[in-house]
């Protein structure tokens, strides 16, 4: 269990996704983890189905990551329960597909938000408890829009997914001094995952 008392903090990862399929992961591997989202009923019930099956203290914690004190929050719960944040995994995102000519200024920043300046407010939260312990690992769940753009509709979201890849790498070269890693991981579309049925070998070596 090579993640044995390490502390994890989960963004959107109550969901039939990457963010639970990671946290599971995660756990598998001796991790602490927190599983926030924004939706209590799930958030609740994905905490508690992780610490059933992998035997982990896990905390479940509500968290809009567009808000800065729901961000807070979750920090500062999380170092009262552990005394400690090894890990951020940032998978928060969302999409609301429009063409340029036709989105409204909402529909933009909620996309820009979600993705962008709630993976600012997340790493700027945990980002002091790391510097502070000299170790840390931070991963950001990007998508090969950022690379290469997407058509119909979704500019707003490449661009918001090509801005974290930009802070990820300014974050990696400012964190490095401190043995803090940044990462990005950039997926193309994900089908729902069968997160109870865990087929990889191994975590990520990132973490």
């Amino acid at each position: 269990m090579k993640l044995k008392d390490r502390v994890a903090i989960l963004t959107a990862a109550a969901g039939a996704g990457i963010g639970q399929t990671a946290a599971r992961m995660l756990a598998r591997d001796g991790a602490r983890i927190i599983v926030t989202d924004i939706h209590e009923e799930r958030f609740v019930q994905a905490a508690q189905a992780i610490r059933d099956e992998y035997g982990v203290e896990t905390l479940g914690i509500k968290c809009d990551v567009t808000n800065i004190e729901d961000v807070k929050n979750v920090v500062e719960m999380t170092l009262k329960k552990f005394g400690r944040i090894d890990i951020l995994l940032y998978n928060a995102g969302t999409n609301r597909p429009s063409q340029i000519a036709d989105m409204s200024d909402e529909v933009w920043n909620l996309v820009i938000d979600t993705s962008l300046k709630g993976t600012f407010y997340c790493t700027r939260a945990v980002l002091p408890v790391m510097i502070e312990k000299k170790q840390g690992r931070i991963v950001n769940i990007t998508s090969v829009a950022g690379f290469r753009g997407l058509g119909g509709g979704h500019a707003h979201y490449a661009a918001a997914k090509a801005g974290v890849m930009a802070f990820t790498r300014c974050l990696a070269m400012g964190a490095a001094p401190y043995h803090i890693t940044a990462n990005t991981i950039a997926p193309s579309f994900i089908y729902n995952l069968q997160v109870n049925k865990i087929s990889c070998k191994d975590s990520i070596e990132l973490f």
